[in-house]
């Protein structure tokens, strides 16, 4: 019966849009699902609108409610131009900027906004062709302008395209505009409310002179232009799997000095195909597979490789066998830390009022490096944004170094509010430089980190689950896990139990609750046991899966030791493992 009456409920918002002010094409694809013997695509497509999010929107591309296409792209930048004019009723001129990806459509969804923003009066400096979204973030702080979005999806696979809103600051939403854009864009109840005629004296093309002016801010974060002077010819092997990092990260490396940069020619090719890989996701070991066999072929000594968007960045490295290894989110932003606060206390930048960012799912060694070395650090949510948020509060009242997520994010500046995958590529070839000018390897750079901080392993577990039933499960398991919680994990006992959607925190050892202070609730649970083990489970904001970060610690005292931690760190993962039945 339940079956039933949604059926006629996805039947009846599909002949809304056959009856519609709808274009052809997209009459006959809602025609073809209502004329299909299995109903599956239709009610997919149909059985709820696609949620604007505090991240935007990101969906499969297609025709419905539930589905990435002109109208509810149209709706998002209506919604969206509504807000901005009621919250600047008084200036004179509000603008935005957008972007767009490599992504089937992207181009599309990025014209048709900037007609409907530009219908709307709003300014728009639209980018002649793909570019990465950090430099979307650094022109709307560039051009003062109000807001901006970009069109991607991010690492997400092929079919899917997504739309990202950002405020005056470059920074994703976050209350209150978060909440009020959501408003404003589920007001949009009729495509007749979408105004898609603009106005092209509203619409200027940007390029080349924003991209030169990223560069040169881009250059300014080095901390070590010697070291690279002394290694410029260092073998660096590049992929930008088919994205818009081909645009610019190449180009930054260049213009940091370093002139042997090697490319994988397959995946030079911007498509949104994304046809050398199943996934365009650098966490994916797979993703970096030709870039790793092009650096055996040439002897390189890094190899790096950016999303689609070019906001996230992933390394492989030498081991001391001479094999190549993939370095984790963790360990990169780790990296990057211990990188950054060493160069600036070297040079006389540390005064004791400097901080580090990092997500609450990110490794706890960055925490207990950067106070170790009187650099305070901040805890915030899963999300740049929330990073931003970080940022955005201390401005002007403390002194920003870098932040970072596990998922492959890194910022080591401020003239962009959310991560960096250019920035990223340049300090990271620039960290191989010095640590290759200090007697290192990046490897054994890591391993000299454990050794002075502690060492630690972490490893990322994705429930997938798709669509309506695939929703209810993992909203469930929450649910099992709030309401029994494990009592160990890899036989070691919870002590500790955060849970973000109620702010408290329950020491299971005396029973006290107390307060979690941060400025918003969010669906994650963390358990923390005797041994120093975190577990983290929390649904992903962009992607239908549940997602599990398993941290374990482990004795290392000399290099030596490292192979032996490395073991009994995946013996202890994987027993976490078992006592979450993952």
């Amino acid at each position: 019966m339940e079956n039933e009456t949604l059926l006629k409920e996805v039947r009846a918002k599909a002949q809304l849009w056959l009856d519609g002010n709808y274009d052809e094409a997209t009459k006959a694809d809602v025609s073809r699902m209502l004329a299909a013997g299995d109903s599956t695509e239709l009610i997919e497509s149909f059985y709820r609108d696609l949620e604007f999010g505090t991240g935007g929107l990101r969906g499969i591309m297609g025709a419905g409610t539930n589905r990435m296409n002109i109208y509810t792209v149209g709706a998002a930048t209506q919604g969206l131009s509504n807000y901005l004019k009621a919250s600047f009723p008084d200036l004179p001129q509000i603008s935005v900027v957008i972007g767009h990806d490599c992504r089937n459509n992207s181009r599309k969804f990025a014209e048709i906004s900037a007609a409907i923003f530009s219908a709307n009066g709003i300014k728009v400096y639209l980018f002649e062709d793909l570019r990465p979204t950090p430099e979307i973030s650094f022109a709307i702080r560039h051009f003062g302008c109000q807001s901006g979005i970009i069109l991607t999806a991010s690492h997400n696979p092929k079919e899917y395209n997504g739309y990202k809103a950002y405020w005056n600051d470059g920074a994703q939403l976050v209350a209150p505009h978060d909440v009020n854009v959501i408003t404003e864009v589920t007001n949009i109840t009729d495509v007749n409310q979408i105004r898609f005629e603009g106005n092209p004296d509203l619409i200027e093309i940007i390029g080349e002179e924003v991209d030169k002016i990223y560069i040169d801010a881009v250059k300014t974060i080095s901390l070590s232009p010697e070291a690279i002077e002394r290694h410029k010819d260092m073998k660096i092997v590049y992929t930008p799997i088919h994205g818009t990092g081909v645009m610019m990260v190449p180009r930054a490396l260049k213009a940091y000095g370093f002139t042997n940069i090697i490319d994988v020619p397959e995946q030079y090719v911007v498509s949104g195909e994304f046809p050398t890989v199943y996934s365009p996701n650098p966490e994916e070991p797979a993703a970096l597979d030709m870039a790793i066999q092009r650096a055996k072929a040439t002897d390189a000594e890094l190899v790096m490789a950016t999303d689609p968007d070019s906001d996230r960045m992933g390394i492989a490295v030498k081991n001391d066998k001479g094999e190549w290894i993939l370095v984790n989110g963790n360990q990169t932003a780790l990296l990057f830390v211990y990188y950054l606060i060493r160069r600036w206390k070297e040079t006389g930048k540390i005064t004791g009022n400097e901080y580090v960012v990092k997500t609450i799912v990110t490794t706890e060694i960055i925490k207990e490096l950067a106070e170790k070395n009187g650099v305070e650090c901040f805890d915030c949510f899963t999300g740049f944004k929330w990073i931003a948020s970080v940022m955005r509060e201390n401005e002007g009242i403390k002194t920003y170094i870098g932040g970072g997520e596990e998922s492959y994010g890194f910022l080591p500046e401020t003239f962009v509010r959310d991560k960096d995958g250019v920035s990223s590529c340049t300090l990271m070839a620039e960290i191989a430089a010095w640590a290759k000018d200090n007697g290192m390897s990046v490897y054994q750079l890591l391993q000299q980190i454990y050794l002075e901080y502690g060492y630690g392993k972490e490893k990322g577990i994705s429930v997938v689950r798709k669509g309506k039933s695939g929703a209810e499960e993992i909203a469930q398991i929450m649910t099992d896990f709030r309401t029994n919680p494990p009592k160990e994990l890899a036989g070691s006992a919870i002590r500790i139990i955060k849970d973000y959607k109620t702010l408290k925190m329950t020491n299971v050892v005396t029973g006290e609750v107390s307060e979690l202070d941060m400025p918003a609730t969010s669906n994650v649970l963390q358990y923390f046991t005797e041994d120093g083990t975190k577990i983290s489970v929390r649904p992903s904001g962009t992607e239908p899966k549940i997602k599990f970060y398993i941290e374990v610690r482990g004795e290392m005292k000399t290099r030596a030791d490292f192979d032996a931690a490395e073991a009994a760190a995946d013996t202890k993962i994987e027993a976490a493992r078992a006592s979450l039945k993952v």
